[in-house]
Order: C-alpha cells, then structure tokens, then sequence
C-alpha cells in the first residue's frame, strides 16, 4: 500500500533521527557526569534505596539486576557511544536490525537512569526524549522509505507537547491571557541565559508580541500540522521560529533542540532539500511485516493516547505526566504560572569555630545558576544542569518545605565530597572542609540599564531569609 510510504520525508526523518541521536548523546553526558553525586551510592537520593522500595513493573530499569556506581557509568559511556553513532548516522546506513537495535538500546538505556532518577529526572524533556525515541526505532534504515504512521505519530507528539503547554497556559496564569508574562518570564525563568537580560529589557509592546507569538505557535499552529503540504510545513515553522526564539532568551536543556527534531516531520524533501546539503537516494518500500509492526506501534500509541486526550480536556490538567512506566505516550505542559519575583538558594561555608556574627562566610557557587551579580548569565543548554535546575524549584514560594536531599548536600559539602564539589562552579575550600556550612535565600532580581553602565552588574540580590541553619560537621561546636 503506497500510502503506508513516505519516501517526500527522507530528509525529515535523517534531520529528526539525528537530532535525536545528539539530544541522547548530551542526555547520557549528563548521566555519567551528575548522577553519581546526586543518586549514586552516596548520593543526595541514593538509587540503591530507591530500587530496593520499588518493584520492577512500577520503575522499570535494567539497574534493578545489579547498582553499583561503576555499572551505572558503564549504562552512561554506552549509551553516549551509541548516541553518537546514531548522530553521525552509522546505524541507520546498515541493515535494519542495526538502526532498530541502536535505538531500542537507546531507548532502554535511558529508561532505566530516568525511571530511579526520581526528583533529578523529573522533567518533561525527559519523557519527551524517551517517548521521541522508542517511535525512533520503527523508523526503518536509510535505504527503506520512512512509514507514514510514524510520520504521523510524530506529529501527533509535536502537536500534544505544543498544545499541552498552550492550553495550561491560558488555564493558568492570567498574564497569559493579557500578554503580560514576559514582563517577568527572562527574569524569574530557571537558568537565564547570556541574552535574557536583553529581552527582559525589550519594549512592553515586543513583550506582549511574544506572548501572542507563543500562543500562535502552540494553539493554533498544532491543529495545522496535520494540514496538507504546504500549510503543515508553514505549522512547523511557525514552532522552530519560537523554539529558536527560546533558545536565544534562555536555557531549558534539551527542551528546545528535541522539540525542533520533531517538527522536522512537517518538512517534506521540497522544503528541507534546499536546506541541506544531502542527495536524496532512491528508497525501496518497507517490507510487509515491517508495515504490520508499525500499524501495530500506530495503533497502541492511538490506544495509550486517550487519557493524555482526556488530561487535555480536562479543567485539572496536569503538566509533564506519564501514564505508563515506559513512558510511552506522555503528557506536556510549561510555565502554567509564571513567578514575579526571583529567588535563589545560596549556599555558604564558614571557617569560623562558630558561626556568629564574627563569621565570615563564603558561598558556593552553581554553575548555571545566578550567583555573583558580576557575574554574566551562561549558555549551557541543551546541557542539562539538574542541581541547578531543582533548586530554582526549592526557593519558589510555597515550595520551601524540607527538601531532606537539601540537608544531605549540605552533609557532603562539610566532608568536602569530591563528586558533590564537581556539582558547583567553585568551591571557596579547596584544602580542608568549612567548619559550617549553610543555606539562605535572597532575592534577585536584573539591574537596570543605568545599573548595569555604573555598576557592571547583571544582578542586584538582597536577602530574603534563611532556608537551612548553620549545620556544623561532627567534630565542630554545637550549631545554631
């Protein structure tokens, strides 16, 4: 059956897989790097506990046969060789059971860190990327014309995550409704990035033009990829425009990138040939049983769909759910509310035999987060800094119960925890540990033009309170 065949999207289903391969490649960097000091043996959520309270069908995970720190680095440096090889495209280029093969590792791999990554791995880009890459593996070789259901299927992804994010917005927050967000969003989003100053400081007008950009491009955009050629292409424009516009306001890891691999399927070999310097071979059909297995894939992903339908509709929708533990069809959504002012957490260390008045104490600085007010805001994304990340959650308002991982960091801090250290821009100790360590609050917020020509800073940051007393290793005086 011809139309089961999409040989006009070749050159979509290369842009998409090879995105895809670099988003896995950057997802497993982060895993061999981060999770040893955040979920390892003696991390601030240990693994081992977490797998030894929860069975096998409710977080499925190869780490259940066997965890050590060392295996899990074996899972992370074999999935970012694999991911690389799926970027550069050498799977694909083989037989079929090679790309299928390469993927479902992928897959698999990456499945079992994000389901015992618990706080760490609970973002949306990380049921996205798996979601994204278990239709992967159905994609069939090069040389085999791409199947139109997956085509489809992928669309149908791009449209829940777009569409997701529109309508929690406009049930959200009512600066949504009166474009009034970003006035605050470049300011109070998680990790700003080197321009985000710039666009926090664009006119009011631009302000309320992005907004109606944004629910252009995730209300009404969504419905017209499944258009006919050209209006679904015009669709996926509309969403790389926007994404792109994301990345250059801010950091939101893999978010943007894997979004923009998806919408690739919007883009016949008409629009995207002229775009990349690639020949676009001659494909032979799939054969019949690979059609029936992806009939097969079409028709769970249409079954598993029905509660994100019914999450869609409903007025309590959730962001960022997954209704199975593979992860298979999910639920999206982001910035439902957006903060008006900024809070970070501050962690500080003293040497001081008390920590009185008299102390002097010097502060941990993240890598990604705002710290120093000289300092420039980074680019890390689509690099992934997950304590960063967290503790951007742990300061918002409301948010500040116990966090027990928050003590067990300031734990490692004090036996100055080599693994923990790496976590951190720099560390103010580098010979023996702080005698206390402690953890505060301050608000934050972007200098003004004028601030920012008479002082050089980016930041002005007042205090706002404390989050953690002073907690003294074993041997120190009593703490606070």
């Amino acid at each position: 059956m011809d139309w089961l065949q999409a040989p006009d999207y070749w050159l979509a289903r290369l842009v998409f897989e090879r995105l895809l391969g670099g988003v896995y490649l950057v997802a497993f960097l982060v895993a061999a790097n981060q999770f040893r000091p955040l979920l390892g043996e003696r991390g601030l959520l240990p693994a081992p506990r977490f797998l030894a309270s929860v069975g096998f069908a409710r977080a499925p995970s190869i780490l259940h046969l066997h965890y050590s720190d060392r295996f899990l680095s074996v899972v992370a440096w074999s999935g970012a060789a694999v991911a690389a090889l799926c970027a550069a495209g050498v799977p694909q280029a083989g037989p079929w059971w090679a790309a299928a093969a390469a993927w479902a590792a992928l897959w698999a791999l990456y499945l079992s860190i994000v389901n015992v990554g618990q706080r760490f791995y609970g973002f949306g880009w990380e049921s996205l990327l798996l979601e994204a890459g278990f239709l992967a593996i159905f994609l069939g070789p090069a040389d085999w014309a791409p199947p139109t259901l997956l085509v489809v299927a992928l669309r149908w992804l791009l449209f829940r995550l777009e569409f997701g994010a529109g309508v929690i917005k406009m049930r959200g927050d009512p600066c949504w409704r009166d474009l009034t967000c970003l006035r605050y969003h470049h300011e109070t989003q998680p990790l700003p990035n080197p321009l985000s100053w710039w666009f926090h400081h664009l006119p009011r007008p631009v302000h309320r033009l992005e907004v109606a950009g944004n629910h252009a491009a995730q209300l009404v955009a969504p419905f017209l990829l499944f258009a006919p050629q050209p209006v679904a292409a015009v669709a996926g424009a509309a969403v790389v425009v926007t994404q792109v516009w994301l990345v250059l306001s801010g950091n939101f890891a893999w978010l943007n990138l894997l979004t923009i691999a998806l919408a690739a399927a919007a883009f016949d070999n008409d629009v995207l040939a002229p775009l990349l310097p690639v020949e676009v071979p001659a494909t032979t059909p799939s054969p019949p049983w690979h059609q029936a297995l992806v009939a097969g894939i079409a028709l769970l992903v249409a079954v598993l769909s029905r509660r994100p339908i019914v999450n869609l509709a409903s007025p309590r929708q959730v962001m960022n759910s997954s209704f199975d533990p593979l992860h298979l069809v999910n639920t999206y959504g982001a910035f439902g509310s957006v903060t008006r002012q900024r809070f970070e957490v501050v962690i500080e260390g003293t040497d001081a035999a008390e920590p009185g008045a008299g102390a002097v104490w010097r502060e941990y600085e993240l890598k990604g987060k705002p710290g120093d007010p000289l300092r420039r805001p980074r680019q890390v994304a689509p690099y992934h800094l997950r304590l960063d990340w967290v503790l951007w959650f742990v300061a918002l308002p409301g948010r500040r119960f116990d966090h027990p991982w928050v003590s067990a960091l300031l734990t490692r801090l004090l036996e100055n925890d080599g693994p923990t250290l790496r976590l951190f821009r720099t560390n103010p100790f580098p010979g023996e540990p702080p005698a206390f360590v402690r953890a505060r609050l301050y608000h934050y917020r972007f200098t003004t033009p004028a601030e920012r020509r008479a002082t050089g800073a980016w930041w002005v940051r007042t205090p706002a309170g404390e989050l953690r007393p002073a907690l003294g290793r074993p041997s120190s005086a009593a703490t606070r």
